[in-house]
């Protein structure tokens, strides 16, 4: 692991990966593969790990599968990382049962997205996120990323649910950086940044931490970020985000990120596997420009 720095006490960790959920060829779950890859991350700088999220394929793994996912990482790395499961979905009754689920398997909190596709007022997301809250005894992140969710988390919204006592921060892809300088300061929310193009932005107006995706396939380069910044190291710290940028742009912008990260651990030799549908696995040009653009971002420093 890197140097520690007083801002990895968080309770949930700093440098968080969006981990993927690895299948087999067949396209099952691979438990075995997820401790692989989990113990993987964790030994290259990653302090926690978020699964069943967007990154996670979560809306195509089952209940069962998200509970057997989780419990197999906290086997394999719970005791040094901290183990955040994904618990959102536009049935908040759904909602609280996987938040029960994943704290019978061991998380050490959840993340939960504001309900998508059905765009309830923001009384109804108050009332959502509260009563999953309520459903279990872990710390919770809210996940603000109207872009696909097709709702935003009001400032009033935001205010309300900081008053929670399990309610402790936000993954934060609202793309709104004076709203979120503004919420972090008024609420002490903890923010983590969900978009790595603004990792660093984020980070220097307030953010704890990161939920990245890219920490998947390059997570020493992501904690060196971290690391610098804390440091106070402001000049190497926008060096070596910028440095990261093409790899971003080349996993994020015109494909998902579970499709170019698992392209890039496969290719790597880690526990990824395919993707299900309606995704679908990178072709043999794109993984050639990802391999090119990791290269490029991992090479010496």
């Amino acid at each position: 692991m890197n140097d520690t720095h007083a801002t990895d006490a968080l309770p949930l960790g700093r440098c968080l990966a969006a981990m993927v959920t690895p299948f087999r060829p067949d396209g099952s779950l691979d438990a075995d593969g997820a401790q692989k890859l989990a113990t993987h991350l964790v030994d290259s700088g990653c302090d926690g790990l978020v699964l069943n999220g967007t990154t996670g394929e979560s809306p195509t793994t089952g209940d069962d599968e998200k509970e057997r996912l989780v419990r197999a990482v906290v086997e394999a790395v719970g005791a040094r990382a901290q183990v955040i499961a994904g618990v959102g979905t536009s049935d908040t009754a759904h909602s609280t049962a996987l938040a029960r689920s994943a704290e019978r398997a061991g998380a050490d909190g959840l993340l939960l997205v504001t309900p998508y596709y059905s765009r309830p007022q923001q009384e109804g997301v108050r009332r959502h996120l509260t009563a999953v809250a309520d459903a279990a005894s872990l710390p919770v992140l809210l996940y603000d990323i109207p872009h696909r969710t097709g709702t935003r988390l009001s400032t009033e919204t935001l205010h309300a649910l900081a008053r929670h006592p399990r309610i402790v921060g936000v993954k934060d892809v609202s793309y709104d950086l004076a709203g979120a300088a503004r919420t972090i300061a008024d609420t002490g929310l903890q923010y983590y940044c969900g978009a790595d193009e603004l990792n660093l932005p984020l980070l220097a107006i307030g953010a704890v931490g990161v939920i990245s995706t890219v920490a998947n396939v390059a997570p020493e380069q992501t904690r060196a970020v971290l690391d610098a910044h804390a440091c106070g190291a402001n000049v190497e710290a926008l060096r070596l985000h910028q440095r990261l940028l093409p790899l971003v742009q080349a996993m994020m912008d015109d494909v998902p990120g579970t499709v170019t990260a698992k392209a890039l651990l496969n290719d790597a030799g880690l526990p990824a596997g395919p993707v299900r549908l309606p995704l679908v696995d990178a072709d043999q040009t794109l993984l050639e420009q990802l391999r090119a653009c990791l290269q490029e971002a991992c090479g010496s420093r």
